[in-house]
């Protein structure tokens, strides 16, 4: 059997009509975000360009730069928690859960209060050392906790990792409390920082994630029917593996860099997708990066008009979403 066999035993069904269905829901929601705020504008106006000065300079400045991180960070999460969920074969696997977005966060951290003057450079690299450290805490404290790599020893893992990140992460923050309430603001996630320079800093890290995990849906579906298989058709499967955390990782860490902790996008998003479109990873990671896109710029859209003029942080927002979404996946998977 040949690797492109492989691959056709779970090759997606219309895949060019699920993804141009996904980028016209994204242009929707993107449109329906900008033109929603303090201030109505109107879409036709908009569009056609007739906007009053003080309309363009709020749309330029302030609303577009923000969708545009909402939705850049919504499909990074969405699309390496769909990566993780491959990697790990667990539907349960998400950058919050695994320990990577807590590593990312204290890396980041440390970033903001040991390095100040190169601050905006040092976050992204800080984030994503601390990304790959988490990840791979519990990974290997999964493996050792089980052999088969069970889902409760992975998440058991992952919330270990996590919560001894998160502590490290409280010290730090005492021993500097003059960061404390800009961290703090951060953890909750925040978007209210968003800029154009904010855009361009951390658009490098997401173009190379993205295309490195643009390569690995072929692989994730030559890996899901198993390690000796994908052996036997020339495929290095823990070689693989990595390559893939490692994208994923970096993907997970320039979305912490940039928004903070923002929990749950990358399991609710793939999960909704895979019963949706089926479960190659081919085209499941396209999918995720724009669901996740759709995701997060209609949750910021949520978390600046339910309570205006005050602000919901927008961790807050997906966490009232995913929480449950997440007690339902456990409740489901025990009855099966």
């Amino acid at each position: 059997m040949t690797t492109r066999a492989v691959t056709d035993r779970v090759r997606p069904s219309r895949p060019a009509i699920a993804v141009i269905a996904v980028v016209l829901l994204l242009a929707l929601a993107m449109l329906l975000a900008v033109c929603v705020g303090s201030t109505v504008v109107s879409p036709l106006a908009l569009l056609t360009g007739r906007l009053s000065d003080v309309d363009a300079e709020v749309i330029l400045q302030l609303r577009l730069p923000r969708v545009l991180l909402a939705a850049l960070v919504g499909g990074m999460l969405s699309q390496a928690g769909a990566a993780y969920q491959g990697v790990f074969r667990n539907p349960l696997a998400d950058p919050y859960l695994l320990g990577a977005a807590a590593g990312a966060g204290l890396g980041a951290t440390a970033m903001i209060v040991l390095a100040r003057g190169t601050f905006a450079v040092a976050v992204p690299i800080g984030a994503f050392v601390g990304a790959m450290i988490g990840v791979g805490s519990a990974y290997v404290l999964g493996r050792a906790a089980s052999r088969t790599g069970g889902t409760a020893a992975l998440l058991l893992a992952g919330l270990a990792s996590t919560a001894f990140f998160t502590a490290v992460q409280t010290a730090l923050l005492q021993a500097h409390n003059s960061d404390l309430l800009q961290v703090t603001a951060w953890i909750l996630g925040q978007l209210g920082t968003a800029s154009w320079d904010s855009l361009g800093l951390i658009a490098p890290y997401a173009a190379v994630a993205a295309v490195l995990l643009a390569f690995a849906g072929r692989w994730l579906d030559v890996l899901s029917v198993g390690d000796d298989e994908a052996a036997s058709l020339g495929l290095r499967p823990e070689r693989v593996r990595f390559a893939i955390l490692l994208a994923a990782s970096l993907s997970t860490a320039a979305a912490v860099s940039a928004a903070g902790l923002i929990g749950f996008v990358g399991l609710v998003v793939p999960h909704i997708l895979r019963r949706l479109a089926g479960t190659s990873y081919r085209l499941l990671l396209p999918l995720s990066l724009f669901g996740g896109s759709i995701f997060l710029v209609l949750s910021d859209l949520l978390s600046r008009t339910a309570l205006y003029p005050a602000e919901i942080p927008i961790g807050v927002v997906t966490a009232f979403v995913g929480a449950p979404f997440f007690a339902f996946l456990l409740l489901v998977g025990n009855r099966q």
